[in-house]
């Protein structure tokens, strides 16, 4: 009866790596799986990031004539602008667009300072493209953090953290609204 004892424990063994392999199968192709739901999700939020990247130096060539004194948010936002777009990383395009909303949300606060400005219809027209690019950012990047939380969480918690690391995957940082997105500051064009 040794010799049954033996081989029933050999099943269990090879049974238990079975189960393990597969685990570790599944666990992976679900990491594979959650990041390509971020990437894709970054990629359309990068498409409303470009089409504002755009637009931004048309919008500074209007503010620049109107007002004199507010060189210092046009020059951070032409410093932010100084390396080409599409040679950005991932990250660096978040870093560079959340600062670049809080030098947006400038412009906007100085327009208030300008009646002639707000009355010059390429700004209207510029801002108004603007605030419906924002809008489609704001949309897209719900859906963007939305999926780096899901990744974040998997990679996070035990036992797939071991498996993470092991296979090293990396966190994604968010995409924050700044604290002017947060207090809801509202622009009025119609002045």
């Amino acid at each position: 009866m040794k010799i049954g004892g033996d081989i029933l424990y050999i099943y269990i063994i090879i049974g238990i790596i079975v189960i393990l392999l597969i685990y570790i199968l599944i666990t992976y192709n679900s990491f594979i799986n959650s990041r390509n739901l971020v990437k894709e999700a970054f990629s359309t939020m990068d498409i409303y990031l470009k089409k504002r990247w755009d637009l931004i130096p048309n919008l500074i060539e209007v503010v620049k004539g109107y007002s004199k004194y507010e060189n210092e948010t046009l020059t951070k936002i032409t410093s932010l602008r100084s390396s080409s777009y599409d040679e950005l990383t991932m990250d660096n395009k978040i870093d560079i667009n959340e600062e670049l909303s809080k030098c947006l949300s400038n412009i906007f606060a100085v327009s208030e300072n300008y009646p002639e400005l707000k009355a010059n219809e390429l700004y209207t027209n510029l801002s108004n493209n603007l605030i419906s690019i924002e809008d489609e950012i704001a949309n897209s990047r719900k859906y963007y953090n939305g999926t780096v939380r899901n990744f974040n969480n998997k990679i996070q918690m035990f036992p797939n953290n071991i498996l993470a690391k092991l296979f090293r995957f990396k966190e994604f940082k968010m995409f924050e609204a700044n604290a002017e997105e947060k207090n809801n500051v509202g622009v009025n064009l119609n002045d």
